[in-house]
C-alpha cells in the first residue's frame, strides 16, 4: 500500500514557495517563481515560519518549529530541521529520483543480478542512499559535512536500515573518488549531486563549473565491468537538463547505453503551479 506523502507545495510566486512538510506549513525564497501567487497573501501570512534571505539569512517565528520533526516523502522517513540556511534537511523535488533509484535496483536484483553496489556522492541527509538501500544496493555514502552523515545515519535508523550495507564516509570528494581508483574498488552505479560551490574538512574548494568535469571522469573509473547507471542532478543555476546531458553524455561516450535528462520539480495538488528546482541527467544501459 502506497504511504500517503507528507510534503506538498501549496503555492509559489513572488520570488517566493509556501510549502507544507507534515503539520507545519514554510514560506521561503523561490528564486524561480517569477509568476504572481495564486492564493491570497491571508493564506501566506497563515505560513508557521517563513525564511529570508533579504535581511541576513534569518528566520522568522522559528520557535514555532519543533527542534525536529519526521515526514514520509517516496515512502521514506526523514528527519527534518530548520537549519541556518532555510534548508530542512530534504530536497522534495528530488522524489522521482528517488523512486526512479530504488525501482532501477530491485529491477536488477529481481533480473538475476546476486547484489548490486552504489557509490554515493555529495549525499546531504542521504535520501538517494535511503532509496538505494531500500532497493537492495549496497551503499557508500560519501558527503564532507560530518554533521549531515549523522543526518543521513539517522534517516536510515528511521528507515530500518541500520544494519543494511551502508559505508558512511565523510571525506572530500576527489581525494575519496582518487582512493578508490588506486584501491581498484568499482561500484555498478554512481548517483552525484555536486554543489555549486563547496567546501572540504581541509577547506578543499569545490566548483561544478570547474571540477565536474574531473568528478565524472572519476566516476566512469569506478564503473563496474556491468554498470547500471550514473545519476547527475545539480541545483546550479544556468546548468540546464540539455547542458546536463551534454555533460554526462561526454563523460560515458564509448559505454553504449542512452542518457535522459529533465527538470526536477516541485509539485503540489493538480492546480498548483509546479516550481522547477534544478535539473538532472541520466545515463543508463
Amino acid at each position: 500500500m502506497k504511504v500517503p506523502d507528507d510534503y506538498e507545495l501549496l503555492d509559489s510566486g513572488g520570488g517566493r514557495k509556501l510549502e507544507r512538510f507534515g503539520s507545519h506549513v514554510l514560506s521561503r525564497p523561490c528564486s524561480q517563481a517569477v509568476w504572481a501567487q495564486a492564493l491570497p497573501d491571508a493564506v501566506w501570512q497563515e505560513a508557521h515560519a517563513t525564511f529570508d534571505r533579504s535581511d541576513g539569512n534569518r528566520w522568522h517565528n522559528r520557535g514555532a518549529l519543533p527542534g525536529a520533526w519526521e515526514i514520509t516523502a517516496a515512502q521514506m522517513r526523514f528527519k527534518l530541521s530548520g537549519t541556518d540556511f532555510g534548508h530542512l534537511g530534504i530536497f522534495p523535488e528530488q522524489r522521482e529520483q528517488w523512486r526512479w533509484i530504488r525501482g532501477r535496483f530491485r529491477s536488477a536484483l529481481a533480473g538475476g543480478r546476486d547484489k548490486v553496489s552504489v557509490l554515493n556522492l555529495f549525499a546531504y541527509s542521504g535520501g538517494s542512499t535511503l532509496a538505494a538501500a531500500l532497493g537492495g544496493a549496497e551503499v557508500c555514502h560519501l558527503d564532507a559535512s560530518k554533521g549531515m552523515v549523522q543526518w543521513a545515519r539517522e534517516n536510515a535508523a528511521l528507515n530500518g536500515l541500520s544494519d543494511h550495507p551502508i559505508r558512511w564516509i565523510s571525506d572530500d570528494a576527489h581525494k575519496f573518488l582518487h582512493r578508490e581508483v588506486r584501491r581498484g574498488r568499482v561500484y555498478d552505479a554512481v548517483i552525484l549531486d555536486p554543489p555549486t560551490f563547496g567546501r572540504g574538512q581541509n577547506n578543499e574548494m569545490y566548483k561544478i563549473e570547474r571540477d565536474l568535469p574531473e568528478t565524472l571522469a572519476l566516476c566512469r573509473r569506478l564503473l563496474s565491468k556491468e554498470p547500471l547507471f550514473i545519476l547527475l542532478s545539480a541545483h546550479t543555476p544556468g546548468y540546464t537538463p540539455v547542458v546536463m546531458q551534454n555533460v554526462l553524455g561526454q563523460a560515458t561516450e564509448g559505454l553504449g547505453g542512452r542518457v535522459e535528462s529533465g527538470e526536477m520539480m516541485l509539485t503540489g495538488a493538480a492546480d498548483v503551479l509546479p516550481v522547477p528546482s534544478g535539473a538532472y541527467a541520466r545515463w543508463q544501459v
